[in-house]
C-alpha cells in the first residue's frame, strides 16, 4: 500500500472524528443524551485522562499524558512510513494508519479544544469565545460521544458479590478516533501472520 493511499484512511477518519466531536461539543451540554436505540446512545461527557476515562493523579498529570501522546504519535508515524518504505503487508499500513489517525484525532483535542471552546458545564459551548476557552494549550479534554449499554439490569441475587445490584455492559463511553484506534489494534491480533510475514528461510 502506498503512503498516499494511507494518508487517504487516516484523512477520513480524522475528518469524522473531529467533525462528529466539533458537532456534539456545540450542541449538547456537558452529560446530554439522546436515546438513538436500547442498546445505542449519544452521551456528550469530556475524558480529562487516558482511554476509558482513566486519570493521571497531580497539578502537571494531564499535561504528561498530553506531552506521552505526542511523542508516541510521532513513534507510530515513523512505523508507518518505514513498513511503507519496506513493502509491508497491507493489512499492517492499514492498521497503523488507523491507530495512527486515532491516536491523532485524540491528540487534537488534548492539545487545541481547551483555547478553542467554551466549557460545556449547563450549556452549549461556543468555539473560539471571546473570553477565551475552557483550558490552556496541552490541557484540552478529549470528547467522547459514542455509549452502547447492551445490557442494564439488576443481577441475579445469586452472583457472589456483585448480586442484586445494578449492572451495565458495556459502560465505556468513546468516539470515532478510539474505535479508529480499536479496529487497527484488532486487525494486528487477527491477522497477525499476514501483517508480519516471516521470510522464507532459503
Amino acid at each position: 500500500m502506498s503512503l498516499k493511499k494511507a494518508g487517504l484512511i487516516i484523512f477520513i477518519v480524522l475528518l469524522i472524528d473531529q467533525v462528529s466531536k466539533i458537532y456534539i461539543k456545540t450542541n449538547f451540554m456537558l452529560g446530554e443524551e439522546v436515546k438513538v436505540l436500547d442498546w445505542f446512545r449519544i452521551l456528550f461527557v469530556e475524558n480529562e485522562g487516558m482511554a476509558w476515562g482513566t486519570k493521571i493523579p497531580g497539578q502537571y498529570g494531564k499535561l504528561a499524558l498530553t506531552l506521552f501522546r505526542l511523542v508516541a504519535i510521532f513513534g507510530i508515524g515513523y512505523w508507518l512510513v518505514d513498513s511503507i518504505k519496506k513493502n509491508g503487508s497491507r493489512i499492517l499500513i492499514t492498521s497503523i494508519a488507523l491507530i495512527f489517525a486515532g491516536a491523532f484525532g485524540n491528540i487534537i483535542d488534548s492539545v487545541f479544544y481547551g483555547i478553542t471552546f467554551s466549557d460545556s458545564y449547563n450549556k452549549i459551548a461556543t468555539f473560539l469565545p471571546e473570553g477565551g476557552g475552557y483550558g490552556t494549550l496541552f490541557h484540552g479534554k478529549v470528547v467522547d460521544m459514542l455509549y452502547f449499554p447492551l445490557y442494564e439490569g439488576y443481577l441475579p441475587d445469586w452472583i457472589p458479590f456483585w448480586g442484586g445490584k445494578f449492572f451495565t455492559f458495556f459502560e465505556p463511553v468513546f468516539n470515532i478516533a478510539d474505535s479508529s484506534i480499536s479496529i487497527g489494534v484488532v486487525l494486528l491480533l487477527l491477522f497477525n501472520k499476514r501483517a508480519f510475514p516471516k521470510e522464507e528461510k532459503e
